[in-house]
C-alpha cells in the first residue's frame, strides 16, 4: 500500500499497523519497525516556511532566515583577523576561512605535492593531472577544467564584455583583464625584471621578456650599432620576439 501524505501514514498505523506500506514520496518501505523513527519524520515532514524572494522551501524557519540573507546581503558573523563577513556562523566555512590565516592547507596532491587549503580546490586541481575537463563549450565544443574558465569563455560567443574601464570607456571580459588594464592609467608597473630592472604592467609580459633576454645579442654580425630587427634573418628571431626586445648587437 502507497501513502502520500503525512496524515495517511498515521491513520495507516492506527487501523492497519501490521500491513506493509511504501512511501510515494522514494519507495521506501515505511511499515512500523522497518524504518527509525526519524527516517519517517524527514519523508513527510512539510517544508511550511517558504521565502517570499524565490519560493524556495524549509522545515526549519531558522534555515529560512540564513537563506533569505542570500537576498539581503546580511552578513552578520565577521572574521576577528581580517572582518571579512559570512552568512552563518557555520563551522566549516569559519575552518576554510582561517586556513587563510594559519596558512594551513591539508589537502596535498598526490601527484605533484601542491597543497590546497580545500578539498574542493584539491579536485579540482587533479584534473591537470588527469587531462579531465568535464565543461564544454556548446557553441565551439572547446572543454575547460573549471565552470569558471567556460563562463568566461562564453562571453566571447556573445560579445559580452561586462566589466568597464571609467577612465576611457574600454569593455572586458573579466575583471581581471579591468584591473590589468587600469595599470596603464595609473602608471602602475608591479611586476619588474631582477637583471635588467625593465617594469610590467602584466607577469606574462615580464615571462616573456625574460624568455627572450632582457639584451639579445645578434648572433650574425659584429658592427656593434645595427639592432636585431635591422640586420638578422627572420628565423634566427627568438620566440616572441617584437619591438620592444630591441637592442644593440654588442
Amino acid at each position: 500500500r502507497t501513502v502520500t501524505s503525512k496524515m495517511d501514514l498515521l491513520a495507516f498505523h492506527t487501523n492497519t499497523p501490521n500491513e506493509s506500506l511504501i512511501s510515494s514520496e522514494n519507495g521506501v518501505d515505511l511499515s512500523l519497525g522497518s524504518q527509525p523513527l526519524e527516517n519517517t519524520k524527514v519523508h513527510f515532514e512539510e517544508k511550511q516556511f517558504v521565502c517570499s524572494e524565490c519560493g524556495k522551501g524549509f522545515t526549519h524557519k531558522s534555515a529560512l532566515l540564513t537563506h533569505k540573507r542570500i537576498h539581503t546581503g546580511e552578513k552578520p558573523f565577521a572574521c576577528a583577523d581580517c572582518g571579512k563577513c559570512f552568512t552563518q556562523k557555520s563551522k566549516a566555512s569559519v575552518l576554510k576561512h582561517e586556513r587563510i590565516h594559519t596558512g594551513e592547507k591539508p589537502f596535498v596532491c598526490l601527484e605533484c605535492g601542491k597543497r590546497f587549503t580545500q578539498k574542493s580546490s584539491l579536485h579540482k586541481h587533479e584534473r591537470v593531472h588527469t587531462g579531465e575537463k568535464p565543461f564544454a563549450c556548446s557553441d565551439c565544443g572547446k572543454c575547460f577544467t573549471k565552470k569558471a574558465y567556460l563562463v568566461v569563455h562564453e562571453r566571447i560567443h556573445r560579445g559580452e564584455k561586462p566589466f568597464e574601464c571609467f577612465e576611457c570607456g574600454k569593455y572586458f571580459t573579466t575583471k581581471s583583464y579591468l584591473l590589468t588594464h587600469e595599470r596603464i592609467h595609473r602608471g602602475e608597473r608591479p611586476f619588474t625584471c631582477s637583471e635588467c630592472g625593465r617594469c610590467f604592467t602584466e607577469k606574462s609580459s615580464l615571462l616573456t621578456h625574460e624568455h627572450c633576454g632582457s639584451a639579445i645579442g645578434c648572433r650574425s654580425c659584429t658592427t656593434g650599432i645595427l639592432t636585431l630587427l635591422e640586420s638578422c634573418a627572420k628565423d634566427m628571431r627568438p620566440i616572441g620576439f617584437s619591438l620592444s626586445h630591441i637592442t644593440y648587437c654588442c
